[in-house]
């Protein structure tokens, strides 16, 4: 398909810089198969929901993975992007025609980290050198890593590295938020609990690609970087049981969705997981997994516009979004949120 089709006109005013607070407090838009919009807060969703249905989040942890530093004279901005192994992460590179193989990178604070490889997608695999781990070398000298949207608008502060995190995150290796999940707080989950609405976990390490414009103009030509994912086996079991009895899987942001239709095959049987998935999800797709979605609102040409068009139907989605946009709808990371039920 035409990327173009996929594009839209968002006003700036639009792009949340800050989340709302309380974060349950956000906007929610409820979208059906049918096409109905309707208009709510987050607050709402225990009673949008039925009470066999069984949201999914993912528990990954956002790690400060933007580092700044120096090549000689030369500025070098690093965003981490994939774990390789204990030692080295796949990173992209701002000014990166000043980096070459072998260059050493100082990003202070005693971290310093050699490029060993430079991939096709004009990446670079990046080894830190020393004993410590690069857990604390990055606690040290990294900050939180902020979409460009915001980060473009606005310093990085304090306050981010509390509001980019959601409530369940415990597995430290993502470098964006799951964002979806940022809308939930203590009373939210026990409002859920309280409606008999079901929550299992998952983990994806959602990766710096997820930032990335589409820079071709047709969907085929576009190739996702991959991310790291692990269902465990009794949470696969306890979904599979929830749909046989009716109930309906719910994915808590696209990071979530996108791991869950890696797990499955064709006959609906989501299988336990732990490896790497590049998965593209554009119209025409046939969703397995799952039977719903709650997500953010999201960047015109984007995969996930691409994404959510798939699930709903790019008219239905060209209808909602322009809704979203009429209503004052707070768009990406920050923003506010929307159900959607095919």
């Amino acid at each position: 398909m035409r990327v173009d089709l996929f594009d839209f006109a968002l006003p700036q005013e639009n792009i949340a810089l800050r989340p709302a607070v309380p974060r349950d407090s956000a906007r929610l838009l409820s979208v059906t198969g049918s096409g109905q919009l309707s208009d709510h807060t987050v607050t709402d969703l225990p009673r949008l929901l039925s009470n066999q249905d069984i949201l999914v989040f993912n528990d990954t942890k956002v790690i400060p993975a933007q580092l700044e530093g120096r090549r000689g004279e030369a500025k070098i901005g690093a965003t981490l992007h994939k774990r390789v192994d204990l030692r080295r992460w796949q990173a992209f590179i701002r000014n990166a025609k000043r980096l070459k193989i072998d260059d050493i990178v100082d990003f202070g604070e005693g971290v310093s980290a050699r490029a060993e490889e430079k991939y096709d997608d004009g990446s670079f695999l990046l080894y830190f050198m020393g004993e410590e781990p690069v857990e604390v070398l990055l606690a040290r000298a990294g900050t939180m890593p902020l979409p460009p949207y915001i980060a473009s608008k606005r310093d990085i502060d304090a306050r981010d590295a509390e509001d980019y995190q959601t409530m369940f995150a415990r597995e430290k290796g993502a470098v964006a938020a799951p964002t979806a999940a940022l809308h939930f707080t203590d009373a939210l989950m026990k409002a859920l609990s309280d409606a008999g609405i079901a929550q299992e976990t998952l983990t994806l390490h959602v990766g710096a690609g997820t930032f990335l414009p589409v820079k071709v103009d047709e969907t085929d030509n576009h190739k996702m970087h991959s991310e790291w994912g692990r269902i465990e086996p009794d949470v696969a079991e306890r979904l599979n049981a929830a749909r046989q009895k009716g109930g309906r899987v719910i994915a808590v942001g696209t990071t979530s969705l996108r791991l869950l239709e890696s797990a499955t095959q064709a006959d609906g049987i989501i299988h336990p997981f732990e490896g790497d998935t590049d998965i593209f999800i554009t119209p025409g797709y046939k969703f397995r997994a799952i039977d719903g979605l709650m997500t953010n609102f999201h960047l015109p040409k984007s995969t996930l516009f691409m994404l959510v068009s798939a699930l709903m139907g790019l008219e239905t989605m060209q209808s909602a979004y322009a809704h979203a946009i009429a209503e004052k709808y707070r768009f990406y990371s920050y923003g506010d949120s929307s159900l959607l039920l095919p």
